[in-house]
């Protein structure tokens, strides 16, 4: 039997998400169990540490299942072994960890993620019931980020304050003239405190506060908030209110592909694309606040179903503005494809080539542009998904081109599936009560609109959260943004960046 088979038949199912499992491992194991399932093609998900009592845990998708790795620890001073060699994007991951539980991997880059002085260094966010002491803070951290040298090599930091509304990052380029050799990212710079804020609320309250880890990804993450909570409450949805959560989540993939496709065209120069995407998603928005109440759906996924049930005729009205935008949306692909100074900032700019891809993890539509196959809704089909036969657009030039072409593909399908949704729509309640969650861990796990997007949520006995850690695809990705830009000119930055449009927020825990 395969080693990773093996893995997979001593776990146990999570409540949560169909096909998530969870084996203990000891530390001999850890290592080994990580390379097993690598080598079966396993991919890293999501890495993260509990401070008490100490224990690390590795969510790996492998052959349709998703497998929770644990080891608990002797102490929080003790490294675990490293797994940065194995799944590179783990590398972030761990140091994060370190960050917020104390807990570090023997991995060689110690560097801080999170912290950027914020609280002093023996400051435990996560592992503490009090706050730092008040006062001055030590200075920042000597951040050491790899010097490129040579003659006319020359630097360009850029942020971490950005011009406009986004939120903090920073970029720092290594250039010869206008084309970068290397860039290198630190984020991380808003100490939102939300796995801590989470620690402090009732488990039933939680999923409002999943709804704003990444806000364009808010019905992905109050899903897979909601999902985990359900399979601790031993509570099954009624059919209509499963129903009215996947049409909210391809709602919203249709409300972020809009935004997005028309920022593209305005990175590549071509106005025209921002001011007819810009009109079709504010069309879209108006008739989602009509049929869900809300124009972004914060507050639509409730525990138990959804907040509003549409009535028939604005349920109606937005199948029919998803038609309208579709149709429009494919006379400006034929716009795009056909613009020769479109064509020309597109084509070849920030390739990732899928061998590379593969190697680093990139996950969701990105992955799917450089030959990735993964996507949850066909892979890890929950319901209704199960019953949908959602179809897949794939890519393998990786380049922004491809990153748009996937876009436009997979904005048609979701109008395919709100149509779908809405003819196949249940009668029958939108929502139940869940009652009180009992006392254990489990697992969300949905596909947003950006990639995986997961939820580990720990209950104690007195239903509050013990633990709820929040996984945005931004983690897997932001990596290969640095891989796509090499070889480019600084100017095509902003529109390789917005290709992939990663969050800084699902980073800022």
């Amino acid at each position: 039997m395969p080693p990773h088979r093996s893995l997979l038949e001593r776990s146990t199912p999570l409540p949560g998400c169909p096909g998530v499992r969870a084996i203990e491992v000891v530390r001999d194991a850890w290592r080994r169990a990580a390379l097993d399932l690598a080598a079966a093609g396993g991919r890293l998900l999501s890495l993260w540490a509990d401070a008490e009592p100490p224990r690390v845990h590795a969510a790996i998708q492998c052959d349709a299942a998703l497998l929770v790795l644990r080891m608990a620890l002797p102490d929080a001073a003790t490294p675990y072994p490293g797994i940065a060699d194995i799944y590179p994007a783990a590398q972030r991951m761990q140091r994060a960890a370190a960050d917020m539980t104390g807990i570090r991997s023997t991995d060689a880059d110690t560097r801080p993620w999170l912290r950027h002085a914020a609280w002093p260094a023996d400051h435990v966010p996560l592992g503490s019931a009090t706050a730092p002491a008040s006062g001055p803070q030590a200075e920042a951290d000597a951040y050491a980020f790899v010097r490129v040298t040579g003659d006319g090599v020359h630097e360009i930091p850029v942020g971490p304050v950005h011009a406009g509304i986004i939120e903090p990052g920073h970029f720092r380029f290594s250039v010869v003239g206008e084309k970068v050799l290397k860039l290198e990212e630190r984020l991380g710079y808003t100490h939102k405190g939300i796995e801590q804020r989470f620690t402090q609320m009732a488990a039933q309250d939680g999923y409002r506060l999943a709804a704003r880890v990444s806000g364009d990804s808010a019905v992905a993450f109050s899903w897979a908030y909601c999902q985990a909570l359900e399979g601790l409450c031993s509570r099954e949805l009624p059919p209509r209110a499963a129903w009215l959560r996947a049409l909210a989540l391809e709602a919203e993939r249709i409300a972020n592909h809009l935004g997005d496709l028309g920022a593209l065209g305005n990175d590549a120069g071509f106005a025209f694309g921002l001011a007819q995407f810009s009109r079709l998603k504010e069309s879209w928005l108006r008739a989602q606040q009509t049929a869900l109440g809300q124009r972004y759906l914060l507050d639509y996924i409730v525990p138990g179903g959804v907040a509003r049930d549409p009535a028939p005729d604005a349920l109606a009205a937005l199948v029919e503005c998803a038609r309208d935008t579709v149709r429009v949306a494919a006379r400006i692909r034929t716009i795009y494809d056909e613009h020769e100074g479109v064509r020309d900032r597109f084509v070849a700019a920030g390739a990732v080539a899928p061998e590379l891809a593969k190697q680093l993890g990139l996950v969701g539509f990105a992955g799917r542009a450089s030959g990735q196959e993964q996507d949850l809704r066909i892979d890890m089909p929950f319901f209704p998904y199960s019953e949908l036969q959602v179809n897949r657009s794939l890519r393998t030039d990786g380049d922004v081109a491809a990153r748009v072409a996937v876009r436009f593909d997979e904005l048609a399908e979701s109008v395919r599936l709100v149509e779908a949704i809405a003819a196949r729509m249940p009668s029958g309640d939108h929502a139940c009560e869940v009652g009180a969650p009992a006392a254990g861990s489990a697992i969300g796990l949905i596909e947003g609109w950006r990639g995986p997007v997961m939820i580990a949520l720990t209950v104690g006995a007195n239903g509050a959260i013990q633990r709820c850690h929040p996984h945005d695809p931004s983690w897997q990705n932001w990596p290969l943004l640095e891989h796509a830009i090499i070889g480019n000119i600084v100017p095509d930055f902003p529109l390789i960046n917005k290709s992939f449009n990663l969050s800084y927020s699902g980073h800022d825990l």
